[in-house]
C-alpha cells in the first residue's frame, strides 16, 4: 500500500476521532432532559459519565487502527505488533457493544411509561450501533486469524530456506 494511502487513513481516523468528541462534549449541552441545568449537572449526570466511561473503548479502538496503518505504512504487516493490534481492536468492540447493549436495556428497564419520552429511537440506535460494533468484531477477528496465519507460513518458509 502506497504510503500516501496510509497518511490519508490515518488522518481519517484522527478526523473521527476529532469529530466523536466535539459530538461528545456538544451533545450533552442539547440534549432535552439538561437544556434547563447548569454545566457541573450535565456532565454529572450518570448516564452521560457512563456514555464517556463507555466511549474509551471507541478511542482506543481507534488508536489502534491508527497504529496498525502506521504498521501498514512501514511495510510491516505481517509483524506480532499488528496482530496485537488487531486482536485490540476486536475486544474493544466487543467491548463497546456489550456496554451499548447496557444501556440499551438500562433505558428500557428504567423507562417509565407515564412520561411523555419513548425509549424507542434510543433502542433503535442502540440496536444499530451495537450491530456495526459486531460486524468491525467479526471483521477484524477475521483479519487477525488470516495475518496470524500468514505469519506462521512466513515463519515456516523462513525456517526452510
Amino acid at each position: 500500500m502506497k504510503k500516501s494511502s496510509t497518511i490519508f487513513l490515518q488522518v481519517v481516523v484522527v478526523l473521527i476521532g476529532i469529530v466523536a468528541l466535539a459530538i461528545m462534549i456538544r451533545f450533552p449541552l442539547t440534549e432535552g432532559r439538561a437544556t434547563n441545568l447548569d454545566l457541573f449537572s450535565i456532565y454529572a449526570d450518570p448516564f452521560i459519565v457512563y456514555g464517556y466511561v463507555a466511549s474509551i473503548a471507541f478511542f482506543v479502538a481507534l488508536y489502534q487502527a491508527f497504529k496498525l496503518l502506521g504498521y501498514i505504512g512501514q511495510n510491516n504487516v505481517f509483524s506480532l505488533s499488528s496482530v496485537k493490534a488487531l486482536r485490540n481492536i476486536k475486544y474493544c468492540a466487543i467491548v463497546l457493544s456489550v456496554l451499548i447493549v447496557a444501556a440499551a436495556i438500562y433505558i428500557r428497564v428504567s423507562f417509565d411509561g407515564n412520561t411523555d419520552d419513548d425509549p424507542a429511537g434510543f433502542i433503535a440506535v442502540s440496536i444499530m450501533a451495537t450491530f456495526i460494533s459486531i460486524v468491525v468484531a467479526t471483521a477484524t477477528a477475521v483479519f487477525e486469524k488470516t495475518l496470524q496465519s500468514a505469519m506462521d507460513i512466513k515463519s515456516e518458509n523462513d525456517l526452510t530456506v
